[in-house]
């Protein structure tokens, strides 16, 4: 394996640990225990898995896949996640795979590995979840994916390869499906990996919609999960996971909901406003490479709609956001690295009528230039700049918000703009 890629697979585990260590996690208040399967079909990886059968189920169970992180394994996140006691709770069946090549990462950078039935981890992966269905009865219509880093890119591809299987999924901190493509036999595509690659919503869609050539059926919900302070996997593929899966659920980018269902989150639902949604996006001010924690994975059940039933849990009271004085309201997130950085930018209506076409005028601090976007079109590169609706999010209504963003280089000055203008009127700015 190549050194960047061992270098990367270390930051991801530091980041990883360090949360771990802050977050103590209760085992299972059950006699069910966690136990290695073996012979359970086609791995032409020699994957491991692991299995965790609650007490209790019933005869249809669901089934849970939860892929974990780069030097991680199937027993680590049994035992560093929620899961396993959320499965306690609502009575589904967990499996647990185990990456065993140097470095621990799942592969989903090959050819073989982003094509249905190509070879590679995804096949073993069908395998464990086959053998599930097959000897513990579980449920093909309530069958999910979840991931965590490597297990969140994982995440992407299975949906991807496989979306007459899962019915949905959850990416935390991972990237869009094919970004990680590789041709040259390395597991590491460093350009995805800093949010370099940036493509359309229609280019992204394609990827997807060609690893499973001539499939109509319905897609997999999705559910992305990103801090905007991540090191390892950069926040502009949060960006990119929405475009990509908005546009294969057919959607626009526009959200149909924006809330804050806790301090620090800002949610997106496309498609629908319930919990249900198509798509749905967690962003997460401040945090780095260490999700899930926090009650994040029991969102990760709801949104799959495997918590009806048993103990429901602590009830979340959603932060209530505070009066906002003037037309507009702008949240604007950095995350710099060496001469480079991304802004991820909201652009909020409270006036009560819909706007139909903005212009968000600000001036960016010397030394910062433009050289990529998202959603939007920046001109001038420095100095004052204005930010332009794409053709697909001109118009926002009372209390709608649209999110957008670019890359930039600076010269050591990282500061953010100080004000903003949307259409000539002044906006106030979310700290």
């Amino acid at each position: 394996m190549r050194a960047r890629h061992r270098t990367a697979a270390a930051a991801v585990t530091t980041a990883l640990l360090t949360v771990l260590g802050l977050v103590v996690l209760a085992g299972p208040a059950s006699s069910a225990q966690l136990v290695e399967v073996t012979g359970f079909g086609t791995n032409p990886t020699n994957l491991r898995m692991h299995l965790y059968v609650p007490d209790g189920v019933g005869s249809r169970p669901p089934v849970l896949l939860a892929v974990h992180y780069c030097t991680g394994s199937g027993p680590a996140l049994h035992s560093g996640t929620e899961f396993a006691s959320l499965a306690d709770r609502h009575k589904f069946i967990v499996v647990y795979p185990s990456a065993t090549r140097s470095g621990a990462c799942f592969d989903v950078s090959s050819p073989q590995a982003l094509r249905r039935d190509g070879g590679s981890d995804p096949v073993g992966l069908m395998s464990m979840v086959r053998y599930v269905h097959q000897r513990h009865g579980g449920d093909p219509d309530r069958t999910f994916v979840t991931g965590v880093s490597s297990g969140a890119m994982m995440t992407n591809v299975m949906l991807g390869v496989y979306p007459d299987v899962f019915k949905a999924g959850a990416a935390y901190m991972g990237v869009p499906f094919g970004c990680f493509a590789t041709t040259d036999g390395s597991s590491w595509n460093s350009q995805c990996a800093n949010g370099q690659i940036v493509r359309t919503p229609q280019q992204w869609g394609d990827l997807v919609r060609a690893a499973y050539p001539g499939y109509t059926g319905p897609r997999p919900r999705m559910q992305i999960w990103h801090g905007t302070q991540d090191g390892t996997l950069r926040y502009p593929n949060f960006q990119e996971q929405i475009k990509q899966w908005t546009n294969v659920h057919g959607l626009s980018q526009t959200p149909s909901l924006t809330d804050t269902p806790q301090a620090g989150q800002t949610r997106t639902r496309y498609g629908g406003t319930g919990g249900t949604a198509p798509v749905e996006a967690i962003s997460l001010q401040g945090a780095g490479h260490d999700l899930p924690r926090g009650g994040m994975a029991a969102e990760t059940i709801r949104f799959f709609g495997l918590d009806s039933g048993g103990d429901p849990g602590p009830t979340i009271t959603p932060t209530i956001t505070p009066t906002v004085t003037g037309p507009c309201e702008v949240g604007y997130t950095t995350n710099a690295w060496n001469t480079g950085f991304t802004a991820a930018v909201s652009l909020t209506n409270r006036s009560a009528t819909p706007i139909t076409g903005w212009s968000l005028t600000f001036t960016l601090p010397p030394g910062q230039t433009v050289t990529s976007t998202w959603n939007t079109a920046v001109t001038p590169r420095s100095g004052q700049v204005t930010a332009t609706n794409a053709p697909y999010n001109a118009t926002i209504a009372p209390n709608a918000t649209v999110s957008f963003g670019f890359q930039a280089t600076h010269t050591g000055n990282t500061a953010e703009p100080s004000s903003f203008t949307l259409n000539g009127a002044a906006c106030t700015v979310t700290p």
